[in-house]
């Protein structure tokens, strides 16, 4: 399964906007240029700035590579540019490592390591790994199942209005539950998002 990542462009815009910070023209020139759909451009205004270890960069090669945007589709090498990005706590690519791990994409199929960086993207407020966490959960995939830290997740991800599945999923598992189950998900749910989604 391809990933449920939006168009280059709009994630980055995303994640720009996120941060509030200005970017270099080098990573400018590139965004300019992926958003025009030149691809070999980005690519080649991002490649240094992503061997320095500019986070963005390193994501959006991830991307470039991930999804074959003017370059052959190349797994292995969107991981690379995924884990370093990850590594520095970009949430966009500690999401989508954790897919890369969930499906099997360029590395082994590893359902714990795909836990791992969905937490550690879900704790940055990304409301995808947030989803996905609930749905390894849900499923008892990488971790053991728990109906009611599923429902919290997918509660919590539902909360921001960012995660398009999360309130059916939360509905549909919502309808395996007890009342009193339902109550500590919601309290949990509380919980976590006072503690701005830290040690959930």
């Amino acid at each position: 399964m391809k990933h449920l990542t939006a168009t280059l462009c709009l994630t980055i815009a995303v994640l720009l906007e996120s941060v509030g910070m200005s970017w270099s023209a080098d990573f400018q020139k590139g965004l300019t240029a992926a958003q025009n759909g030149d691809y070999a451009t980005a690519l080649r205004e991002w490649k240094p700035l992503a061997e320095q270890g500019h986070a963005t960069a390193q994501y959006s090669l991830g991307v470039i590579y991930d999804n074959g945007y003017g370059v052959p589709e190349n797994d292995k090498t969107a991981v690379k540019w995924y884990r370093l990005a990850a590594e520095q706590g970009n949430d966009f690519a500690q999401y989508n490592l954790g897919l890369m791990y969930d499906n099997g994409q360029g590395v082994p199929e590893d359902d714990k390591t795909a836990v791992k960086w969905y937490r550690l993207a879900a704790e940055q407020g990304n409301a995808s790994a947030q989803s996905n966490l609930g749905a390894m959960y849900d499923d008892g995939t990488g971790v053991i199942q728990d109906y009611v830290r599923a429902h919290m997740w997918y509660n919590i991800a539902a909360s921001s209005g960012k995660s398009k599945n999360a309130l059916g999923n939360r509905d549909v598992i919502a309808q395996e539950m007890t009342s009193a189950q339902i109550a500590e998900a919601q309290k949990l749910a509380r919980e976590c998002v006072r503690k701005e989604y830290k040690g959930c």
